[in-house]
């Protein structure tokens, strides 16, 4: 795969001098004073906040019963998202005015730069976020791991990615398709960039010599394998979490899929266990960008959302989910039913500096997915 750097690094330069002649990310006024943010919000219009998880509703009514004010979540699609933040916005008609959005890439290719949108760091808040979660603001990181079913493994009974491109898992991995889904093609191109080279030393300890690659990088040599593997491919994790998890089933299925729904394991009796020790990585992170819509009518109520959803008990009923907050001070509950918190040191993180290389390579993974995907 050829993806052409020097064209992702102008987009980077471009977009970094739009950030500043725009003003992507909001300056607060100094000095920050949260009770007259609060009063500013009450004397504005109601807000709606978009996310691609339903606990955006419960977020979004816990928020307004805290500060008696009126606002309203509404679960969208990160794809659904980018479409109407904007139409509305070319329409001059704004219904979002505060969207969490698990496409960082899109954010900073599109709707920044363009006018649609943009970030508010909240300034008390500022040295609890690591620099590179501010600009634009990361509110959480969440974490797509590959899982076994507990009911028929004591353990994980994959140790290395290598396995599940070989035979015995032909037709047994389970996963959203790629090609509907891009925080997918967005990491394999994490992968292929931030860890390559533990890729191909996972190759070396699974076989027992060097990868001959026959591409470009190792990251395309196992995504082509897996991809010949004749993986399930499915619309929504909900769908791999049952071809995992479900009780009573005697052909073994793994699965990639959201932390979330190991939550199932508790609801719907599903047999979910957290592959640990996989190498090289057990899972990876992908951000949910908080921006706020230009031309709203309610700043201060969207600026005190922000806020709020950067606070534990703003984001308390995603962190439930695994779903973990840039902020320091917040740590995930202690019952969250993944585990992943204590094994974060065995997750690929998601490097928003590359953010845009990731969009300028999604076409080319993709076309890539396409030409190797084998049923």
């Amino acid at each position: 795969m050829k993806r052409d750097v020097k064209g992702c690094m102008g987009r980077f330069l471009l977009t970094a001098a739009v950030l500043t002649t725009l003003g992507g990310v909001v300056k607060a006024e100094e000095p920050f004073n949260l009770d007259a943010l609060v009063e500013a919000a009450k004397k504005e219009k109601p807000i709606t906040v978009y996310d691609s998880t339903g606990k955006i509703v419960e977020m979004a009514a816990n928020f307004a019963k805290k500060y008696g004010l009126s606002a309203e979540g509404s679960k969208v699609k990160a794809t659904a998202q980018l479409e109407m933040i904007i139409r509305e916005a070319r329409a001059n008609n704004i219904q979002g005015d505060v969207s969490i959005i698990s496409d960082a890439p899109a954010a900073m290719a599109q709707l920044i730069p363009q006018g649609f949108a943009e970030s508010w760091l909240p300034p008390d808040l500022a040295d609890k976020i690591p620099a590179e979660y501010q600009s634009p603001l990361t509110v959480v990181n969440s974490a797509n791991v590959w899982a076994y079913n507990t009911e028929l493994f004591d353990k994980c009974p994959v140790t290395n990615i290598w396995e599940l491109t070989e035979p015995k898992w032909k037709g047994k991995v389970a996963m959203q398709d790629p090609l509907g889904k891009a925080s997918y093609v967005d990491w394999f191109n994490q992968m292929a960039k931030h860890g390559d080279d533990k890729v191909a030393a996972a190759y070396k300890e699974f076989y027992g010599k060097d990868l001959e690659k026959g591409e470009e990088t190792a990251t395309a040599a196992w995504i082509k394998a897996l991809a010949a593997n004749a993986p399930l491919l499915t619309d929504a994790d909900a769908a791999a979490a049952d071809a995992v998890g479900a009780p009573g089933q005697s052909e073994p299925f793994m699965g990639l899929i959201s932390s979330a729904k190991f939550r199932d394991n508790a609801d719907k009796d599903m047999k979910l266990g957290l592959c640990k020790d996989l190498k090289p990585w057990l899972g990876w992170l992908y951000p949910g960008v908080g921006l706020i819509t230009k031309g709203t009518d309610s700043p201060n109520a969207a600026k005190l959302f922000m806020h709020y959803v950067m606070t534990a008990e703003g984001i308390a009923p995603q962190a439930i989910d695994g779903k973990m907050s840039t902020n320091r001070d917040v740590s995930l509950p202690s019952d969250e039913p993944s585990g992943i918190g204590a094994v974060l040191d065995q997750v690929l993180p998601y490097s928003m500096a590359s953010a845009l290389e990731d969009w300028d390579a999604r076409e080319d993974w993709q076309d890539f997915w396409r030409m190797n995907y084998r049923k």
